[in-house]
């Protein structure tokens, strides 16, 4: 299996996030790279970089004005007198999709609340070039496939799927599971998105939502007590063209192998009726018993069993990395997760 991956992505290192109401050390580091690379290197095969993705490219999920926030708002905030060290939203456009184009503020800060959906995605000086180079590896890994790979890996950090077309969230800036679908979906591949994180893909659902030509999934923690909290539900199901091609499969926090397995079936289910060509893996390893986030309880052994019953699908696949955080077995729970995704 190939395994794509550029250095930058370390380089982005925020300290702190905001969880209820104060600032916390983040779990979402570089260190999570090492840990999953342990993984990669006892699988064995190559590791190659991606090659420099541009912003017409990423464009194809996100807002061309989003990408002009992302690129400049660092150097834009330290501009600003008696500032906070990073940028940060003291208001926010709630109503957003209702407001008239006009009502774009020019002010970083205003940007900031316009762009900035929670106190989960901080920003450093090395955030955009991190995050350009996690859709360079997510975009980089979709072109193999459609190469003729039948499986490939992109180790992307930071992760990408709470990332709307225009709102970083989550620990995310850029969508790359979405960014890989449109890929799979312009080069004439019907394309499912099967989300696995513990946290619901809420900005991957929001891009797709109206679209009937990606089939999007997510399996993950009830949100009424975990996030994104808004966003989740069953009965989200797409809107417009959209309608019935967008699945929601929540749990109770806790939720041990066989239920999950269930639920997985029928994702896979779906999937299979949907006629997909090409399958997007979102791995969220915070899924684990051990992961700091403690929604779900599968043990390490149990990801190849999740791998073995997605390889089922026999489908083209890119796994895109998502969440799973420094706890002692991440690099062994996505090693036996590629082991059982193997064909």
């Amino acid at each position: 299996m190939i395994t794509v991956f550029d250095d930058m992505q370390r380089s982005h290192a925020p300290r702190e996030f905001i969880v209820s109401g104060k600032p916390q050390p983040i779990p979402e580091r570089p260190e999570r790279i090492g840990m999953l690379m342990e993984g990669v290197h006892r699988l064995g095969g190559p590791v190659v970089a991606p090659p420099e993705i541009s912003s017409d490219t990423i464009a194809l999920v996100h807002e061309r004005r989003y990408i002009q926030f992302l690129s400049t708002v660092w150097e834009r905030w330290k501009r600003l007198a008696g500032a906070a060290e990073t940028p940060v939203a003291n208001v926010f456009a709630l109503g957003r999709p209702s407001l008239p184009p006009a009502h774009y503020p020019d002010s970083v800060v205003g940007q900031c609340g316009w762009h900035l959906g929670d106190g989960s995605a901080p920003i450093t000086a090395q955030t955009w070039a991190a995050a350009r180079a996690s859709a360079a590896t997510a975009a980089h890994g979709a072109k193999l496939v459609l190469e003729g790979e039948r499986i490939a890996y992109a180790l992307c950090r930071p992760p990408g799927h709470h990332a709307a077309a225009d709102v970083a969230a989550g620990f995310c800036y850029v969508n790359n599971a979405a960014l890989a679908a449109a890929l799979f979906t312009q080069a004439g591949k019907r394309t499912a998105i099967l989300d696995i994180d513990v946290h619901h893909g809420n900005g991957t659902e929001a891009i797709f939502y109206d679209r009937a030509d990606v089939l999007t999934i997510s399996l993950h923690a009830h949100p009424k007590r975990f996030y994104p909290f808004f966003w989740g539900y069953a009965e989200e199901v797409g809107r417009g063209e959209g309608e019935g091609f967008n699945l929601n499969l929540p749990m109770e926090r806790g939720t041990t192998i066989k239920p999950y397995l269930a639920s997985l079936e029928v994702a896979l289910k779906r999937i299979a009726a949907f006629g997909a060509e090409a399958v997007v893996v979102a791995a969220g390893l915070d899924i684990a018993v051990d992961d700091p986030f403690e929604g779900f309880a599968i043990q390490t052994a149990e990801f190849a069993e999740i791998g073995r019953h997605i390889r089922t699908l026999r489908l083209p696949m890119l796994v895109v990395q998502e969440g799973g955080y420094p706890s002692p077995n991440l690099g062994l729970n996505l090693e036996q997760l590629l082991k059982g995704l193997s064909p």
